[in-house]
């Protein structure tokens, strides 16, 4: 009788962990990285070398090339009709895991990561002053067990010409933690 007790409190406890992932409030880990905004640039998927970084790794936060990885989050192209696109990995063939959501504010206004309403599966169109919000892979490595990491994002400029994108993000690498401002998040 004992061990079916002990299990079904270790369930709910594992449950309990899993839930706070989308609020801060419930007795995450304490936060181990400062979010800073830092300055990327992708080169669109086609039209461009093979050797420039066309994705970006939310969990890395790093520019990658397509070539050498599928470990990245979302990538950037030019439309035939000249159009600037974020594509989330469902966009890509890479399965529905990483999400993008075009919100109606500006990029320091933004805040706290929303859990729902993430485009994952459709190319999503941006252009200079956009802002999004970014819902990566799910991240298995994280003590609270599996969650999502969020990241904001403001398109500085896109350049058709040479088929490049350039902007700040910002990057909450604490697992189970969805707070977008500069600093180390809190609970």
């Amino acid at each position: 009788m004992r061990a079916p007790r002990l299990l079904v409190v270790f369930v709910v406890a594992a449950l309990a962990a899993i839930a706070a992932c989308g609020d801060n409030s419930l007795g995450l880990p304490a936060a181990r990285y400062n979010n800073v905004v830092d300055s990327v640039s992708l080169w669109a998927l086609d039209g461009t070398p093979l050797t420039t970084p066309s994705a970006y790794s939310i969990s890395g936060r790093v520019a990658v090339r397509t070539d050498q990885t599928t470990g990245f989050d979302f990538a950037f192209n030019i439309t035939p009709s000249g159009e600037a696109v974020l594509l989330p990995t469902g966009a890509l063939g890479l399965g529905k895991a990483s999400g993008i959501l075009l919100p109606a504010k500006p990029f320091d206004s933004i805040t706290v990561a929303p859990t729902t309403g993430y485009q994952d599966s459709t190319a999503v169109a941006v252009d200079s002053g956009a802002t999004a919000v970014l819902r990566s892979r799910p991240i298995s490595s994280c003590v609270v067990g599996t969650v999502y990491l969020y990241a904001k994002l403001q398109v500085l400029r896109v350049d058709t010409v040479a088929r490049r994108i350039d902007y700040n993000i910002l990057v909450d690498q604490n697992c189970g933690y969805r707070g977008l401002e500069p600093g180390i998040p809190k609970r």
